[in-house]
C-alpha cells in the first residue's frame, strides 16, 4: 500500500515539475518576446527635458508656427494676466521674450492660418471692483515675422476658455464660457451665475468676417479640440461653471463635420473627466495632456498623457508626464510634442500658494 501511494505521489510530483517547467518555459518566452518590444516602443515614445521656459506660470497656451513654437498668457495672483508672448526655437534649444500681447488676458483661444496666429476671446480682470473673469470678444492678428499685431473684427459672442481650430483655412470658435443671456453681471465669479457655452462661430481671415454654425451639443468650456481628416473633435472639459471649484470635469468626445456642418455620434469617451489640458495633433491623432479635478477630498493635476486615434475610435495610453501639471502650454513641432509651464496643484490663485513651474518637457513620438 505505501508502495502504490509513492508511486502515485511519484506520479503527482512528476506531472507538477512537467507544468512547472512549462509555464517557466511559457514565462520566459513571454518575456523574451516583451523585452525584444519593449526597447522599440520606448524609444518610439520618449521623454527628454529642453531648455525652461524664462518665466513660469500657470494660464499659458502654446501654439506652433514657422517650426517654432510660441507661448502666450500667464496668469499671477489675483488674477491679473501677464501678457507673455515667448518663442522658442528648437534648433538653437533657445528661448526669446517678444511683444507683449496687445491686451493682457487669459484663457484665449489660438489658432495658426498661412503663417500667423489669430487669438480670440478670453478673460480680462476688471478695472474696478471685485477681481473676476471679464469676457472678451477682441480678435487679434500676431504675425510672428515681423513679432507685430493686428486688431481684427470682433467675435460675435464674449467668452474664455474656449477653442479655436482651423479648417479649409477658416477658424472655428466652439466653445467655452460666458455670462447668461440678458445678465446684468459683466464678469465671471466662482459665487455669481454664469454658464458653459456650445456656441459655434467661424471666422475667415481672409474677409475678416464672422459666421455661425450648429452649436456644440454638450456646452463645455477648458476642453482639447483639434482636426483629424477635416473633422473637428472636442474632448473633455468642464461643465457649468469656468472655475474647477463650482464645476464638474466630463471625459465625452464629439465630432463635428464641417461639410454638413452636423455634430456626429458621441465617440470613445476619454479615459478619465479632466480639465484645463493642454493637447497637440500628430499622426491622425490627438494628444491630451495634464489637466486636473477637484473632489471634496482632494484637489490634484493629471501627469497622465493620452492619444485618441478617430479612425479606430479608441484611446492609447502615453508615457506620462515628468511632472503632473495643468493651465500648461503644448503643441508638436515635427514629431516632438513640447509641453511648456503650468501649474503644478489644482488651481489656487491665492498669492504664496502658486506653485508654478518653467519645465519645458518633449515627448518624441516615433524615431529620433
Amino acid at each position: 500500500m505505501q508502495a502504490i501511494t509513492r508511486s502515485r505521489l511519484a506520479n503527482v510530483a512528476a506531472k507538477r515539475s512537467l507544468a512547472a517547467t512549462l509555464a517557466l518555459a511559457l514565462t520566459l518566452t513571454l518575456t523574451l518576446a516583451l523585452g525584444l518590444a519593449a526597447p522599440g516602443k520606448a524609444h518610439a515614445q520618449k521623454w527628454s527635458s529642453a531648455t525652461p521656459i524664462p518665466v513660469g506660470a500657470e494660464e499659458v497656451y502654446g501654439i506652433a508656427a514657422g517650426g517654432k513654437l510660441y507661448v502666450f498668457g500667464g496668469l499671477a495672483p489675483g488674477w491679473k494676466p501677464m501678457g507673455m508672448v515667448f518663442e522658442y526655437d528648437p534648433a538653437g534649444d533657445r528661448w526669446t521674450r517678444k511683444r507683449d500681447m496687445p491686451a493682457f488676458l487669459h484663457h484665449v483661444a489660438l489658432a495658426t492660418v498661412n503663417g500667423k496666429i489669430y487669438m480670440f476671446g478670453g478673460f480680462e480682470l476688471p478695472a474696478k471692483g471685485d477681481a473676476a473673469w471679464a469676457p472678451v470678444r477682441t480678435s487679434w492678428e500676431y504675425d510672428p515675422v515681423t513679432d507685430s499685431w493686428r486688431a481684427l473684427a470682433p467675435a460675435p459672442v464674449a467668452r474664455g476658455a474656449h477653442n479655436a481650430v482651423v479648417v479649409d483655412n477658416r477658424i472655428h470658435l466652439i466653445g467655452g464660457a460666458g455670462l447668461h443671456p440678458g445678465s446684468k453681471e459683466t464678469a465671471l465669479h466662482p459665487a455669481r451665475p454664469h454658464r458653459a457655452l456650445g456656441t459655434h462661430e467661424v471666422f475667415d481671415p481672409a474677409t475678416n468676417a464672422w459666421s455661425t454654425r450648429a452649436d456644440m451639443p454638450t456646452a463645455r468650456n477648458h476642453a482639447a479640440a483639434g482636426v483629424v481628416d477635416g473633422r473637428i473633435y472636442v474632448i473633455g472639459g468642464r461643465l457649468g461653471s469656468v472655475f474647477i471649484t463650482t464645476a464638474t470635469n466630463t471625459d465625452i468626445v464629439e465630432e463635428y463635420n464641417p461639410a454638413t456642418d452636423s455634430w456626429g455620434r458621441l465617440m470613445a469617451p476619454m479615459p478619465n473627466p479632466r480639465s484645463a489640458v493642454a493637447w497637440g495633433v500628430h499622426g491622425g491623432r490627438l494628444y491630451v495632456i495634464g489637466g486636473e479635478m477637484r473632489h471634496r477630498d482632494f484637489w490634484a493635476t493629471f501627469a497622465a498623457v493620452d492619444a485618441f486615434d478617430p479612425k479606430s475610435n479608441s484611446w492609447t495610453r502615453m508615457p506620462p508626464l515628468p511632472m503632473p501639471r495643468h493651465g500648461l502650454a503644448a503643441d508638436f513641432i515635427g514629431n516632438r510634442l513640447h509641453v511648456v509651464s503650468g501649474q503644478v496643484q489644482s488651481g489656487t490663485n491665492t498669492p504664496g500658494l502658486v506653485a508654478n513651474t518653467d519645465r519645458h518637457d518633449v515627448l518624441t513620438i516615433g524615431g529620433n
